[in-house]
């Protein structure tokens, strides 16, 4: 709430900083992002990580290796992560020279460097990088379901998917809103991978809050313009946190 720039200052000027961070258009690009990017990853993650769950679930043979290759990725870092997909991407270096190579001259995979795009680029590298945490999650819930109830529906001559439909992912719902925090937690706070993998650009076409906060604060000197983003930041954390504490807190006490 001050006019700081490169140098902090200390006299109080009230919302001065948010009326400024609230009339650039920088900023709005960066929020449209996070949309985009938190509701195609939280929604691709959920659907990839009940898939694999539930094939898991089905007491595959081969499921220790398979469970194995699905949590890999999450125990890389984001960098990690970043820096492999910009190699994959990379018009030069990656799918699209693959498949040129292979003949198909006229193939163009360049969402890296579209500035319409490459926000989808950071979606394909997040949802690989979290799908397997999505599985982890939901094979956990399945497994604690009561089988008797189950039994009991086989019994009586109920499918399998009307099973899963009616009876388990319903008794599932607080570990689809756990995940759904969880996954917009990593949203919101999202940093690593697209500094690695764009750095905001091209342009700043690929910006979200945490790189704009980043790029105001160390590349452009304006530390009470970043302070303000970063507090906006926190708000958002915490209207998505606060209900989640308040619910499992809730659940406790009343158990």
């Amino acid at each position: 709430m001050t006019k700081s720039k490169l140098l902090p200052r200390y006299e109080f000027e009230g919302l001065y900083q948010y009326a400024k961070l609230w009339n650039m258009p920088r900023w709005y690009v960066a929020l449209e992002n996070l949309f985009v990017f938190s509701g195609l990853f939280i929604l691709i993650c959920m659907l990839i990580g009940v898939f694999l769950a539930v094939l898991l679930d089905q007491k595959i043979r081969a499921e220790g290796p398979l469970r194995t290759i699905y949590l890999y990725p999450m125990a890389l870092s984001f960098v990690v992560t970043g820096t492999a997909w910009k190699w994959i991407l990379n018009p030069g270096l990656g799918i699209e020279k693959v498949i040129r190579d292979l003949g198909f001259q006229s193939f163009e995979f360049n969402w890296l460097v579209d500035p319409d795009m490459a926000i989808y680029a950071i979606v394909i590298a997040g949802v690989w990088q979290s799908s397997g945490f999505v599985m982890a999650m939901f094979l956990a819930g399945l497994r604690s379901i009561d089988q008797e109830i189950i039994k009991a529906a086989y019994m009586d001559g109920v499918s399998l998917p009307r099973i899963y439909w009616g009876i388990i992912i319903p008794s599932m719902r607080p570990v689809f809103f756990s995940t759904f925090v969880v996954l917009g937690h990593l949203a919101i706070k999202s940093f690593d991978l697209i500094i690695v993998l764009t750095r905001g650009g091209p342009g700043y076409a690929t910006d979200m809050p945490a790189t704009f906060m980043y790029a105001m604060a160390f590349q452009r000197g304006r530390i009470g313009l970043s302070a303000a983003s970063a507090t906006i930041m926190l708000m958002t954390v915490m209207a998505v946190i606060v209900p989640y504490l308040y619910s499992e807190l809730r659940t406790k006490d009343d158990g």
